[in-house]
């Protein structure tokens, strides 16, 4: 009769295929993830095959209640993670320590409030993040090796209110960076980069690192932005992202891909800083960094390392619950720094000078109005400059940097640069192509 009970039990389960405590009621991912589609009306979508995978107690972690908790504790065995995409969509994604929920940024922001109630509690942790970034990303050693030598800079060409000048900069162990100088027309930036006569009045300078757009620097929408600025009176420097552009011609397209990338775009960008602000018409008090996306994490990033930015502005970047998924935002642990940290509190190191942040509806910058920038608000209200740091949120768009979001930019720079608004067109500017704005025209 004993004998007999097991086997009948077995044929009975309504899943068939031996559950026991003996082998952990162990079930084949896809199978137990279909019958999750169907008893919750979801479709799942994958980043990986699930051929052979198996997840012990798996009807056991089923959660009839929530959707979201099933998932969880179905993929955490596999350190897989559930990623919501749209009404009745999850994805299956590898786990991604750059990227969690909005929930997870509202703990985080949460217990980073719990750490200090007033200006001088802040500043022992801003300084201590400093810090602590600084040498996790190895960053001090580079600066000492800084190259001032064998620039190169290409004849200008004037536009409409504006000219553009390319460069190639030595940097450290035999590599370069390459990028455009966009400054007023009235500068007559000179061939040698560094005017033999002293013109009158000094310009504001805008370092732009550059995100994960389509054709990097020589995006459309990105040229509007470098020009526009600079018929309005600002000198901005476009640069290439490591292992893109030019830079993919030195050091091949993986080398994006890795730490290192990190490490030498905050490097190339202070390195730029330094060169500018040796041109005797750069103005030292009026330096912005603005970027976006990827661009805009390095613009955090780049304030939060450098006391000579002056303004600061990332557009579709800062966010709580979101360090960046490439390598070249989160490829070194910074985010360990002060025992955990986040973008967000990154940014809040620059109060309390000015700061515009950019956000819309359809990232990671989502939940800005609501969290991260009441929590900007009250670091700056340590100083009693609250006015000082401000925010447009765009709800009903997506990642890029479109119209809207280049006027957000442009408004920044007019209020706290004190630029020539009447010279805000973008119809005025001409898109050059990327052999134009390469030093040395791709072969």
């Amino acid at each position: 009769m004993r004998k007999a009970l097991i086997p009948l039990l077995l044929s009975c389960s309504l899943y068939c295929t031996a559950q026991t405590y003996a082998d952990h009621f162990t079930r084949p991912l896809s199978d137990v993830m279909r019958d999750v589609e169907r008893r919750f009306d979801i479709r799942l979508k994958y980043d990986m095959d699930t051929t052979g995978l198996k997840v012990p107690y798996a009807d056991f972690r089923i959660r009839p209640y929530s959707v979201e908790e099933t998932l969880t504790n179905l993929l955490s065995p596999l350190d897989f993670k559930p990623v919501y995409q749209q009404k009745n969509v999850w994805k299956v994604k590898y786990y991604e320590y750059p990227r969690r929920q909005p929930a997870d940024g509202e703990k985080l922001i949460t217990y980073l409030t719990s750490l200090y109630d007033n200006k001088a509690q802040w500043e022992a942790r801003r300084d201590t993040l400093r810090k602590e970034v600084a040498e996790r990303l190895g960053i001090l050693p580079l600066r000492r090796k800084c190259v001032m030598e064998k620039n190169e800079f290409s004849a200008t060409r004037p536009y409409d209110g504006y000219s553009v000048q390319n460069f190639r900069l030595s940097t450290i162990d035999g590599h370069s960076i390459c990028g455009s100088i966009y400054a007023p027309i009235a500068m007559k930036w000179k061939k040698s980069f560094f005017p033999r006569e002293h013109e009158k009045g000094k310009y504001p300078l805008i370092i732009c690192p550059n995100g994960h757009f389509n054709q990097g620097r020589y995006n459309a929408d990105l040229q509007k932005r470098y020009a526009t600025l600079a018929r309005m009176g600002a000198v901005c420097v476009s640069y290439d992202l490591w292992g893109w552009g030019e830079s993919e011609d030195e050091v091949g397209a993986e080398a994006h891909h890795t730490s290192e990338a990190h490490v030498m775009q905050v490097y190339n960008g202070l390195h730029i800083l330094d060169l500018m602000l040796q041109h005797k018409d750069i103005d030292p008090q009026r330096v912005g960094v603005n970027g976006g996306s990827g661009g805009g994490t390095q613009s955090v990033l780049l304030a939060t390392l450098d006391d000579r930015f002056t303004v600061c502005c990332p557009v579709v970047s800062m966010s709580s619950w979101f360090d960046g998924g490439c390598p070249c935002e989160s490829g070194m642990p910074i985010q360990l720094a002060g025992g955990g940290t986040c973008n967000a509190e990154l940014a809040a190191t620059f109060a309390p000078k000015p700061m515009h942040v950019v956000s819309d509806g359809g990232d990671w910058t989502s939940t800005t109005p609501v969290l991260e920038y009441p929590y900007l608000q009250r670091i700056y209200g340590f100083y009693g400059a609250t006015d000082q740091v401000s925010n447009t949120h765009l709800p009903d768009e997506r990642h890029d940097f479109g119209p809207n979001k280049r006027q957000a930019v442009y408004q920044f720079f007019i209020n706290t640069f004190g630029l020539d608004a009447s010279q805000l067109d973008e119809s005025k500017v001409t898109i050059e192509d990327e052999n134009t704005l390469r030093f040395t025209p791709k072969r």
